[in-house]
């Protein structure tokens, strides 16, 4: 059972990590959406997704083609 409970720490801490990197940065994904990361969510089929504020809809976390740098 400890083997289980380190992946699912290690998960749950790449997610924060991710949240904290992406959330609140202006982006620009591979189809011309752009704007800031307004969330970031795990889901279990697709992997990390996120929104943007303005636009309806998740993206995978995958087509962010560019980020503001810090």
């Amino acid at each position: 059972m400890p083997t289980v409970k380190n992946r699912a720490s290690a998960i749950l801490g790449e997610y924060q990590q991710a949240q904290t990197e992406v959330v609140g940065k202006a982006v620009i994904l591979s189809d011309g959406t752009a704007g800031t990361v307004e969330s970031v969510w795990l889901d279990d089929m697709h992997g990390l997704r996120i929104s943007i504020v303005g636009h309806f809809g998740k993206w995978p976390v995958s087509t962010i083609k560019f980020m503001q740098p810090d």
